[in-house]
């Protein structure tokens, strides 16, 4: 895994000796360097090791989830602001099996830090209610509840909302 900077320092490398070799009258080359510089200028914005984190949780295998997230050693250095709040979202979503006070943590930082989807700003939500719920915080948990419906735009969470809006009641 390469630093951000580092991607974009290759990338401009390879786009500068593609230039050269535009110059040089080789098109084809230059074609071909431009498009494998690309790849770098993809994984600036998409981390790999995300990606990959992602296929894991995919599989609902989040010991394999946790594996590749521990391959990142310093995320500041390593990711963007908006991949940072992937790298909290994810172990969130770990720690929620397991410690709840951790995941809290790691939750309410991957929203400061921002997440691109609304389905995952809703689902992040969706789980803080949950902990303040089990941590008897009932006005957080309907504030938290009520954020999440809004964003919830395609209703793939209506059930989740509606089932936890019981358990609120109960409380």
């Amino acid at each position: 895994m390469f630093n951000k900077i580092f991607k974009l320092i290759i990338a401009g490398l390879i786009i500068a000796y593609a230039i050269y070799q535009f110059i040089e009258g080789n098109i084809g080359n230059g074609i071909f360097l431009i498009l494998f510089s690309l790849i770098f200028i993809f994984l600036y914005f998409r981390n790999e090791i995300i990606l990959l984190a992602f296929l894991r949780m995919r599989k609902q295998d989040l010991a394999g989830t946790e594996k590749w997230l521990s391959k990142i050693k310093n995320p500041e250095a390593a990711l963007t602001l908006k991949q940072q709040g992937y790298y909290n979202y994810l172990h969130g979503i770990i720690f929620s099996q397991t410690n709840l006070t951790t995941a809290e943590k790691y939750f309410k930082k991957a929203l400061k830090l921002g997440l691109t989807m609304n389905y995952d700003v809703a689902m992040a939500k969706l789980s803080l209610a949950g902990i303040s719920m089990q941590k008897r915080r009932k006005r957080e948990a309907t504030m938290l509840l009520n954020e999440a419906k809004k964003l919830d735009k395609q209703n793939m969470l209506s059930d989740q909302i509606k089932m936890m809006k019981e358990q609120l009641k109960k409380i």
